[in-house]
């Protein structure tokens, strides 16, 4: 499968990745128009809600663009849109920057329902960033019951996790091309080389998992998409490993990679969950 971005969605990566760059700030993101990508106006869909996120996850950017880009995408599939700021909740699943939406949709046995009448419970998370479970007050229903919002946030959790792993191999990979021990690059040694090989791994067959999920969103591809963001959780751990002490220093940025890893594998309740939706399925 070519999974090449077409010119729209290399534009877009491109916009997104030097803006976060230099700017990694929600209002930053309002302003460029990447937080509208996926209404009904701008028409586009779960591939570019992928590149954006993927270019978040990059810098671990603490910033509401997966619920917001998730509910946008998945609220224009019911032919509506919203003012404000939009949250999927998906049963079993806490919901980041909950207590900031102005509207949820969420699906239950009876249907698919947006409502902006709700209760939040808070949450903890490993980001420190907002997050909860939501108990709803009522609620209009929009859509037949279907597992199509489980399968819209499993990618664009997959999504951030891609750009949250290949941003913590970019900043192992450059650590260990610089620091020197015995006189010698940490690079040079076949133990650091066989351990930073497995990080590259764990990142592309992420990807691929991911974009394949993205291309189609196959019920399967996604539920092998979700497990896939249980291992790059484990590959951060490699990458903890191999900056040694500089790994746990909170002024360092690895530990942001880190934490957003540990929150975006809770979110899909981790490898044993994907595991038996992949066993459901058979």
């Amino acid at each position: 499968m070519d999974f090449t971005l077409d010119e729209t969605q290399q534009d877009l990566r491109t916009l997104a990745a030097d803006l976060l760059a230099k700017n990694p700030e929600w209002a930053a993101m309002e302003q460029a128009g990447l937080t509208s990508i996926c209404t009904p106006e701008e028409g586009l869909g779960a591939v570019e809600m992928a590149v954006v996120l993927r270019e978040v996850g990059a810098v671990a950017a603490g910033v509401p663009a997966l619920p917001v880009l998730a509910a946008s995408f998945a609220l224009a599939g019911y032919g509506r849109q919203v003012d404000g700021l939009p949250a999927v909740a998906v049963r079993g699943m806490s919901v980041p920057y909950a207590q900031q939406a102005t509207h949820v949709l969420y699906a239950t046995d009876e249907g698919v329902f947006l409502t902006e009448d709700f209760e939040v419970i808070p949450e903890f998370t490993a980001t420190g960033e907002p997050s909860g479970t939501i108990r709803d007050r009522g609620g209009e229903r929009i859509a037949d019951p279907g597992d199509d919002l489980r399968r819209i946030v499993t990618v664009a959790v997959a999504a951030q996790a891609g750009g949250v792993l290949a941003g913590a191999l970019k900043l192992t990979t450059d650590h260990i091309r610089t620091r020197r021990q015995f006189g010698r690059p940490l690079a040079e040694f076949q133990a650091v080389t066989m351990q930073i090989a497995d990080v590259y791994v764990a990142s592309r067959a992420l990807d691929v998992a991911m974009w394949s999920a993205a291309w189609g969103m196959d019920r399967d591809d996604v539920a092998i998409a979700g497990f896939h963001v249980s291992e790059a959780f484990r590959a951060l751990f490699t990458c903890q490993h191999l900056h040694g002490g500089l790994g746990l220093d909170v002024t360092y940025p690895l530990h942001r990679y880190f934490a957003q890893a540990k929150h975006l594998t809770h979110l899909l309740g981790g490898a044993d969950t994907q595991l038996d939706l992949i066993g459901a399925h058979l």
